[in-house]
């Protein structure tokens, strides 16, 4: 297979996938001279992975329940609940900061098993269910607020969402720590593309050529070292964005790698094959709400740890965000279809526009108006796609 061929194959085996990381490229590139290149500004980058990580962490979560079939109306209420848990402990009783994570991480547990087993072992809908959750967690929000807000949180909790590493390697004028875990993190993905290129060779699946495999790789490193310069010329390395790289490398192998996914993949595709080969539907439905409710308080700790208190209002209309950012970034409405990096390209997409039209002073209506076209517009190519096919077949 030629070069060229090998990449025609590529954007046209899935078109979808392919175009997602394009309209991102795109998207980018478009708010960058509409801002002046202020949204490529290091201080700006840093404020766009602070701001929107708690959108990234319920989107890792949320593309797991759509792929299989569900949906979670209920996540921001979650945020809000969680997030109440924790200053309760910590401001309000006087509690260590680490009981405070503790807390609502328990209570996000306890929340997703009460959730799952409706769904599962009741026979609920999800989206009856969540939408019931979302109402009763506001509620309990309130309650445990006592209706007001609380704050601030220790200088420790505080750090959760707003603290970094940087200083270790010393640097002139910008972060070599913040360069020297980037570096590692573009050498480990290209390792692992490696193996996965050649368990395809064994298996006799069709690859990209050698050297178009290598220019990819080339050209995802030097978008990762790129954007590592920048943090390192800001402020250093996140600490909000190590919590969400662990969560996505683990999550990209629960998805891909282990059995408790590829039933996740089956049961979105097809229920009823999937229960006549043996997978245990109601279990696995369980825990995809348990793992929904312990991303939903992780994301409500980083939440509260950035707003630096605790507010009833808080998390209000997440479960949107984190819902658009799974069907931009290639989630299929009909179940069976995503993928965990694709739901943080589409939540990236989010944060870009948003941030992008803030820096131009664009009113928040008609940011808002925005939003919800290329929602539309992502869904309607999902169909389209899905018809084309059919047609095909």
């Amino acid at each position: 297979m030629t070069a060229l061929a090998a990449l025609k194959d590529v954007f046209t085996r899935n078109l979808r996938q392919s175009g997602i990381y394009i309209a991102f490229v795109a998207i980018i590139g478009l708010f960058a001279v509409l801002t002046d290149g202020l949204l490529l500004s290091p201080d700006n980058l840093t404020n766009v992975v602070l701001q929107y990580s708690y959108i990234l962490i319920l989107a890792t979560g949320m593309v797991i329940v759509i792929i299989a079939g569900h949906i979670d109306l209920s996540v921001g209420s979650v945020v809000a609940l969680t997030g109440a848990t924790s200053a309760i402990v910590v401001i309000q009783n006087g509690g260590p900061w680490w009981a405070g994570v503790l807390a609502a991480l328990a209570v996000g547990l306890l929340v997703g098993a009460w959730q799952g087993f409706w769904v599962a072992f009741v026979g609920i809908p999800a989206f009856i269910v969540t939408l019931a959750g979302m109402l009763l967690f506001r509620g309990l929000t309130l309650q445990v607020l006592d209706n007001i807000s609380l704050s601030p949180f220790p200088a420790a909790y505080q750090k959760i969402a707003g603290g970094f590493l940087n200083g270790f390697f010393g640097g002139n004028g910008y972060d070599v720590f913040t360069l020297v875990v980037f570096a590692l993190g573009a050498v480990a993905y290209g390792v692992s593309q490696f193996r996965t290129r050649q368990g395809r060779l064994r298996y006799k699946q069709s690859v990209e050529s050698f050297p178009l495999f290598i220019l990819r790789l080339v050209l995802v490193a030097a978008v990762v070292m790129a954007f590592a310069w920048q943090l390192a010329n800001s402020r250093g390395l996140p600490i909000v964005l190590i919590i969400l790289g662990v969560l996505i490398m683990t999550y990209t192998v629960v998805t891909t790698k282990t059995v408790f996914g590829r039933h996740v993949y089956a049961i979105g595709g097809n229920l009823s094959a999937a229960q006549l080969s043996g997978v245990k539907v109601k279990k696995v439905n369980f825990w995809i709400f348990v793992n929904m409710g312990l991303l939903s308080a992780i994301a409500g700790i980083v939440y509260s740890s950035r707003s630096n208190g605790a507010q009833p209002a808080a998390g209000n209309m997440f479960e949107l965000d984190a819902i658009a950012a799974c069907f931009i970034g290639g989630a299929s409405t009909t179940g069976g279809v995503g993928r965990v990096t694709g739901a943080m390209v589409g939540g990236l997409i989010m944060a870009v526009m948003s941030n992008g039209m803030s820096l131009m002073g664009v009113d928040q209506s008609v940011q808002q108006i925005v939003k919800g076209l290329v929602l539309l517009l992502a869904v309607a190519f999902d169909i389209f796609n899905k018809r084309r096919a059919g047609a095909a077949r």
